[in-house]
């Protein structure tokens, strides 16, 4: 008796949030996958195009390659800025974490804004570049795969962070203090006792900024200019301005698919459910 009504309290209690879930993301998205097979005629004509299309090839080559990249540049800085904060920021980690986490406080579409700012042809980082006598001609800084990077890197950045840092500050630093009384040299101490107790979250933190990044549509359609068209940018050209919404569904639910083999695949490889339940 006891068992039953505690299923049925556990029941109670998820179902608004099941209800939420299935009104406004799986029966949308089964909408999706309805007009993909049915407009404009029923089949799966949707999907033949976009295999034989060399632009969609094109544009999924560049969206994985903008992804991975974004990603390995995450990883790199979210690293060593969520070690700083962990090991050797102790008065400064409240100052630190709100610099971390401002960027949620502050649109993408501001912050995108602020790199054409910055990277524009007279913008901050040219014009200053020009003045201390660097260069002679203004650097092409976006409107091309680099401007896109660079600001993509900025905005994902905190998402990096925090699952590294989180993972981080819940490791005991006994066991490097140990390593180094036995001998260890810092670098081996690092290297072998403290890198493998982050792992956990630098695979929250790359797997959170790699699936963001495959559907980012704001900041590679700002800097970019149409010459880094990533899916999403191109799945809006054919809604928007082709009106093929069979091909812009089937594109859509060739990325969903694609991101789930993401997961898929990196489940094969790690304990996705131990990443992402971990507290430590």
């Amino acid at each position: 008796m006891t068992q039953i009504t505690d299923n049925f309290r556990y029941w109670i209690l998820i179902m608004p949030a099941l209800a939420i879930m299935i009104i406004f993301y799986i029966y949308p998205v089964l909408g999706i996958w309805q007009i993909s097979v049915t407009e404009p005629e029923a089949g799966f004509g949707n999907y033949v195009r976009m295999v034989d299309s060399s632009a969609v090839r094109t544009s999924f080559l560049i969206t994985f390659r903008v992804a991975a990249i974004t990603t390995v540049g995450c990883l790199i800085l979210g690293y060593i800025v969520a070690y700083t904060i962990a090991n050797f920021a102790s008065r400064l980690t409240p100052l630190m974490l709100a610099l971390v986490l401002l960027p949620f406080w502050v649109s993408v579409l501001i912050r995108s804004f602020s790199w054409i700012v910055l990277l524009g042809r007279s913008g901050l980082v040219n014009d200053t570049l020009r003045d201390m006598g660097f260069i002679d001609a203004p650097l092409r800084l976006m409107h091309n795969e680099l401007g896109v990077l660079i600001a993509m890197i900025h905005v994902m950045l905190p998402f990096a962070i925090l699952p590294m840092l989180a993972n981080m500050r819940g490791i005991s630093d006994t066991y490097v203090k140990a390593a180094r009384g036995l001998g260890a040299s810092e670098w081996t101490a690092f290297r072998s006792v403290y890198l493998p107790q982050t792992l956990p979250g630098v695979m929250s933190g790359v797997l959170l900024v790699f699936v963001l990044a495959l559907g980012f549509y704001i900041t590679p359609a700002l800097l970019g200019g149409g010459r880094v068209l990533m899916i999403s940018e191109y799945i809006t050209y054919q809604i928007q301005e082709f009106l093929a919404w069979g091909l812009g569904s089937a594109l859509s639910v060739a990325l969903l698919i694609a991101t789930a083999l993401v997961l898929l695949i990196a489940a094969r490889f790690v304990n996705l459910r131990s990443i992402l339940l971990d507290r430590k």
